[in-house]
C-alpha cells in the first residue's frame, strides 16, 4: 500500500514576528504534516521564521522552498539547515531552487543544474563531517574542511524545485522530493515522474524514491467567488513566471501579455482580473472549502506524494488556515 499524501501549508516570509509561531502552532494542531516558508527575492530571509516555528511545535516537517545557491552560498544553506534541524528536533528538511526575478538585483543564472548539483554536493560534504571535500564545476570545498558545531542529522532530506526537465531529472539522481511551485494542475503529476525517473534511472535509484510535491496560491472562504477574485490578484505575478512553462496547458495568446503590462503598471487587481477560471483552477487552489477539497482530490488521484497550499490560505491567513484544517482536510482522499 502507497504512503498517504501528506498535506503542506507555504507560508511567504511577510510576516511579524511571533506571526509565523501562531500560524504554525495552529497548523499542527489542525492536523497538517508540515509547514514551508518560501525564499521569494526580496521577502525575509527564511531562518528566522523556521526557527520561530521550530520551538512553536513538537511534530510537523518543517522547511525552506526554497533555498537559492544564487544569492546564498551552499556554506550557509548548509549552517542555516542544521541549525534548523537543531532546534526542530530533527523535523527539517532543505529545499533548493535557483529562483525567479532574480535580474531585479543584477544577477544572472548561469548553468542553474550545475548550481543545484554542486550545491547539494557541497550541502552533504559538510554536514557528513568526513572531510572528504567536494570538487564541483561551480562549488567546491577542500578535504578536511569540517564544520566547527555539531549537526542532529548528517543525511539531509533533500527537496528540488523545478518546472524544467533538467532540475526534475537531477531531482531523480539526487533528491527525495521534487516540487512544482505555482501548480494545483492533476496532468503535470504525470510529466513530473515522467521527467523524474531519467534521473533515478541514470543513478539507480528505485521508481518510488522521489516524492512529487505540488503547491500552490490558496485562497479559501465561504464565499467562492470572493476567494476566487482574491486569488486571481495573488496568482497573477507567478502566473507570468510559470504558466509558460506547463506543457499541458494552451494559454490565450493574449492573456501573459495582458497581464504582464498590467502587472508592469502595478495594477493586479487588473491583472488578476485577466485569469479565467479554467486557468485558475490550474495554477492555484480556490473557492470554498470543497471546492478546495475536490481541487486536492484531483491531485491525489493523479498521484500526487505531497500538496502544498499556499499562502495566503485565505482573505485573513488565520481564518483560511482554519477553514482549511477544519473542512478541506477531512474530505481528502488520503
Amino acid at each position: 500500500m502507497s504512503n498517504p499524501v501528506r498535506i503542506s501549508l507555504g507560508l511567504q516570509t511577510d510576516k511579524s514576528v511571533g506571526e509565523y509561531a501562531r500560524l504554525a502552532a495552529l497548523a499542527e494542531g489542525l492536523g497538517f504534516d508540515g509547514v514551508s516558508v518560501f525564499s521569494d527575492l526580496l521577502y525575509q530571509p527564511p531562518v528566522a521564521a523556521l526557527l520561530e516555528m521550530a520551538g512553536a511545535t513538537s511534530r510537523i516537517t518543517l522547511g525552506c522552498a526554497c533555498w537559492n545557491p544564487y544569492t546564498l552560498h551552499p556554506y550557509e544553506i548548509a549552517g542555516q539547515f542544521a541549525t534548523v534541524d537543531a532546534a526542530s528536533g530533527g523535523r527539517a528538511y532543505l529545499g533548493l531552487a535557483k529562483g525567479s526575478w532574480l535580474e531585479a538585483i543584477g544577477l544572472e543564472a548561469p548553468k542553474p543544474i550545475a548550481h543545484l548539483r554542486d550545491a547539494i554536493g557541497v550541502i552533504r560534504t559538510l554536514l557528513d563531517g568526513e572531510g572528504r571535500g567536494y570538487d564541483g564545476s561551480v562549488f567546491r570545498v577542500e578535504p578536511g574542511t569540517r564544520l566547527r558545531y555539531p549537526v542532529r542529522r548528517s543525511q539531509v532530506p533533500i527537496l528540488i524545485g523545478s518546472w524544467g526537465p533538467l532540475g526534475m531529472a537531477l531531482a531523480g539522481e539526487l533528491a527525495d522530493e521534487v516540487k512544482i511551485g505555482g501548480s494545483a494542475n492533476p496532468a503535470m503529476v504525470a510529466v513530473v515522474r515522467a521527467r523524474v525517473k531519467r534521473g533515478l534511472e541514470r543513478a539507480g535509484r528505485p521508481a518510488d524514491a522521489v516524492g512529487v510535491v505540488l503547491g500552490a496560491v490558496t485562497v479559501v472562504d465561504r464565499d467562492g467567488d470572493l476567494a476566487r477574485a482574491h486569488a486571481r490578484r495573488e496568482v497573477a505575478m507567478y502566473l507570468d513566471v510559470v504558466a509558460a512553462l506547463d506543457p499541458t496547458v494552451v494559454l490565450p495568446d493574449d492573456l501573459l501579455p495582458g497581464i504582464r503590462a498590467r502587472l508592469a503598471d502595478g495594477d493586479s487587481d487588473a491583472a488578476g482580473r485577466l485569469v479565467p477560471r479554467d486557468v485558475l483552477d490550474l495554477f492555484a487552489f480556490s473557492g470554498t472549502p470543497a471546492d478546495v477539497a475536490a481541487q486536492a482530490n484531483r491531485l491525489i488521484e493523479a498521484g500526487a506524494d505531497r500538496i502544498e497550499f499556499g499562502t495566503p490560505h485565505g482573505i485573513d491567513s488565520g481564518e483560511g488556515i482554519e477553514l482549511l484544517g477544519r473542512e478541506v482536510l477531512p474530505g481528502l482522499e488520503r
